[in-house]
């Protein structure tokens, strides 16, 4: 099923919400204006807003409180991508150029600030302090999920169970206060919004299994890139296959994560080793495993609809995707 197919129940709602988001991307600062301009021209599948505004819909009529908190997810996602690319060196995002690449690292850096204040401000003129706690939330889980991989990826020694820590704060944390800052704006049951944000953690850890298992490649996409075993990031099928290599095997393997992942023949062979040695179907069951789960939890919060429909096939795209 194509993206347009599945935002059917909230097209519309997705225009008007395009309508505010530019609106509060808007600057009196000439230099900061014409950024804000060039990011929104780029915008990517605006998957996070359609996660809030469908969380809304399943639950009631989308508010000016669900526009809020769908403003409010995709200003903070946008600032923690430039922060992100100025993180990781990088000088292109979805096939441009980066902020940090056309104007410089300090300017990026004050970019992605003023995006987050500026979620934070919606939150505060609408009066909104339900979703700026979900938000701050996720804004200090994502920071420390990135600290802690970092951390790890010096010492190699990171276990699964650190693993999808480090997942679920970097990446889950995020899907998940979409989720329940979209139920947050059209019902008040608290217990409902924390299986929501529950439902959306589970398809945050799904999504990044799905984006680790790109690493090393399949039919699907082309030659494998190992471009997390460059960066000595420790993903699921990695890990996987550590623990279940012989001892030299194991050995080598970190050997070259920690020694030589600047060799693309050397990178190539531990992606060789990850599917010979079960990784891939490891992972891959793994994240049908979650995003099941997260099924589940959505059955048992929400009754059939289409805004629910929807909503499970925009979780099954984003895990069956191939890029």
């Amino acid at each position: 099923m194509s993206l347009d197919t599945i935002k059917q129940p909230v097209a519309a709602e997705l225009e008007e919400f395009e309508e505010r988001f530019r609106a509060a991307m808007k600057s009196n600062v000439p230099l900061l204006d014409k950024i804000m301009w060039y990011i929104v021209q780029r915008k990517g599948k605006q998957v996070r807003p359609m996660l809030v505004l469908l969380s809304a819909r399943i639950f009631g009529p989308i508010n000016d409180a669900s526009y809020t908190a769908a403003s409010m997810i995709e200003l903070l996602h946008t600032a923690t991508l430039v922060h992100d690319d100025v993180v990781d060196d990088s000088n292109e995002r979805r096939g441009f150029f980066s902020v940090n690449a056309l104007w410089k690292n300090k300017i990026a850096v004050l970019v992605g600030d003023y995006l987050l204040s500026q979620g934070l401000q919606i939150s505060v003129q609408q009066q909104q302090f339900g979703m700026l706690a979900v938000v701050s939330r996720a804004v200090r889980e994502m920071a420390e999920g990135e600290l802690l991989q970092i951390e790890k990826a010096r010492r190699l020694d990171i276990r699964e169970d650190i693993y999808f820590e480090i997942i679920r704060q970097k990446t889950a944390s995020l899907i998940a206060a979409s989720c329940s800052a979209g139920a947050m704006s059209t019902q008040t049951d608290p217990a409902l919004v924390e299986q929501m944000r529950l439902f959306g953690e589970k398809v945050g850890i799904a999504f990044q299994i799905r984006d680790d298992l790109f690493d090393f490649g399949t039919d699907d996409v082309g030659k494998p890139l190992g471009i997390d075993i460059k960066e000595k990031k420790m993903t699921l099928p990695l890990i996987y296959t550590l623990n279940q290599a012989d001892r030299s095997t194991r050995r080598n393997i970190l050997n070259i994560v920690k020694r030589e992942s600047h060799r693309p023949e050397k990178v190539a062979e531990v992606i060789q080793l990850v599917r010979a040695g079960g990784g891939i179907v490891y992972a891959e069951e793994a994240m049908y495993r979650y995003r099941q789960e997260a099924f589940d939890l959505l059955a048992s919060v929400a009754p059939p609809s289409p805004a629910r429909d929807a909503l499970q096939a925009l979780v099954t795209f984003v895990t069956d995707r191939k890029k």
